[in-house]
């Protein structure tokens, strides 16, 4: 869902994830990622500028920030304060105005339509908040579609373990109209991965969905960094949501103005409110 710039919206609110209840695990994992350092996506001085004269609004302010290999990253802010505008811009699903936006090696900026079809086919994985399945295909085929269009075998050893990570084996047969709203997003999560992007970008992936469904995707989402090796940057507003990553960076009228590692839904609440208490988000 494209997030439109406007100037800060009063107060942050926290969605229906709320009821979510997360913790960051003890218990140890079979996880294969290993964080190399080095960046999956990066942004240096970017900048994003809507209109010209006195309907100009900068959308993005000089941001520069690395999202490295194997590493869940949440994005915060307020409505407008350009959380999906960063993310469309780094996934080249929208022009910058001037800096650089680079997926591995590979710049952005500069690139033809068709040259970024082909990355964002080949090296990037997407979850929206609308689920953007094929209602006549089943979840299998909703699944390996991209790869089917873009003529690329399926790595069968690698799909039944995306199946089976998101919970799917038993409804691959199923069209989207006989599957639940979070089924479907696990569908949408499953079709992100089963291509082997090098990064995913996840805009709001539990806007649609209940508490209990919602706490399922954010837990796959986790579980596909820790244990299939998988980079994710998602976009949300809720601290509970962004409770599930490995970092959470906070951005306020387009600029990144803060970050947190190992966050909590109360650490991520509290840094938010520090930002109202010095007039950053009302």
């Amino acid at each position: 869902m494209e997030e439109r710039p406007v100037l800060w919206a009063p107060a942050v609110q926290i969605s229906s994830t709320r009821h979510f209840r997360q913790e960051h695990p003890v218990t140890t994992t079979t996880a294969t990622a290993v964080r190399t350092g080095q960046a999956a996506a990066r942004a240096t001085g970017l900048n994003k500028v809507y209109g010209e004269g006195e309907t100009r609004v900068v959308a993005l302010d000089n941001v520069s920030v690395v999202f490295p290999q194997g590493e869940y990253t949440a994005i915060m802010g307020p409505s407008g304060s350009g959380k999906s505008t960063l993310m469309h811009c780094m996934a080249g699903l929208d022009t910058v105005s001037s800096g650089s936006s680079l997926i591995g090696d590979t710049e952005l900026v500069g690139l033809k339509d068709k040259q970024l079809t082909k990355l964002r086919r080949d090296h990037i994985g997407f979850v929206f908040q609308t689920f953007n399945l094929l209602p006549t295909l089943t979840a299998l085929e909703n699944i390996t579609l991209p790869m089917d269009i873009a003529g690329r075998k399926v790595d069968k050893e690698w799909l039944d373990r995306v199946v089976d990570t998101v919970g799917l084996s038993g409804r691959l047969s199923h069209r989207p109209s006989q599957l639940s709203g979070g089924q479907q997003q696990r569908v949408a999560c499953a079709r992100a991965l089963a291509s082997k992007p090098d990064i995913i970008f996840a805009d709001e992936p539990t806007g649609n969905l209940d508490s209990r469904s919602g706490a399922e995707i954010l837990s796959f989402l986790r579980n596909s960094v820790r244990e299939l090796g998988q980079t994710v940057v998602m976009v949300t507003h809720d601290p509970v949501a962004a409770s599930y990553a490995d970092r959470v960076v906070f951005l306020a009228d387009g600029r990144i103005v803060d970050e947190l590692t190992g966050p909590t839904a109360d650490s991520v609440l509290d840094r938010m409110r520090r930002f109202d208490a010095k007039g950053r988000t009302s």
